[in-house]
């Protein structure tokens, strides 16, 4: 009967982390979509928070869970559902300008929480999320020039450049919530499975 009990205790526990889990990513994809509706209209990108939210949930929910969170993102948004920079929604969009940062944000949360899963000391979770970063914009970049500008230089500046002082505040924003909430020990009470502390693996 012992080894019954803990057998249904292991099971139950099993299955609340999962559900955890499910929860995490969610979390994570609606504050990506929130992320971009907060944005500045500049042409051929936006302004926007997703890359923010990117890098967290890489952070968060490590490579797996991440990774998982970002496409779940982006199926949503290709199925029509208006969660992109703008107005715009469906399978277009991945025709269109800001493709390669989108297919950047799948690739950044699995790179960020892979190296954070590896050692999340400061140094370790600072690195992690520039490289997070540079990996979006590398995308962005790249996708820019290959199909729309046809020019390195001015993919570049319009591309990276210009959101560089931007996006070294959402760095540093990004470190210090996660440092923030990691430390905190009424984060870890507020979720037993710590789910989010362990990440998903």
């Amino acid at each position: 009967m012992r080894d019954d009990a803990q057998t249904v205790r292991a099971f139950d526990s099993s299955h609340g982390d999962e559900l955890d889990q499910i929860k995490n990513v969610v979390v994570f994809t609606a504050l990506t979509a929130i992320g971009a509706k907060i944005y500045i209209p500049h042409e051929p990108v936006p302004f926007t928070l997703q890359t923010l939210f990117v890098v967290l949930a890489g952070a968060f929910l490590g490579r797996k869970g991440g990774t998982v969170s970002m496409l779940t993102y982006l199926l949503l948004g290709a199925a029509g559902i208006p969660i992109f920079a703008g107005p715009e929604a469906g399978f277009n969009v991945f025709f269109g300008a800001t493709a390669g940062y989108l297919i950047g944000f799948v690739l950044s949360a699995a790179v960020v929480g892979s190296i954070i899963d590896l050692d999340d000391s400061f140094l370790w979770t600072a690195l992690s999320m520039l490289a997070g970063f540079a990996i979006i914009f590398d995308c962005g970049t790249a996708w820019l020039d290959a199909f729309f500008l046809h020019d390195w230089n001015a993919s570049i500046a319009q591309g990276f450049l210009i959101f560089s002082f931007w996006d070294l505040v959402k760095l540093a924003a990004a470190v210090g919530v996660y440092r923030a909430l990691k430390a905190d020990p009424a984060f870890h009470t507020n979720h037993k499975s710590e789910a989010l502390s362990r990440r998903m693996k």
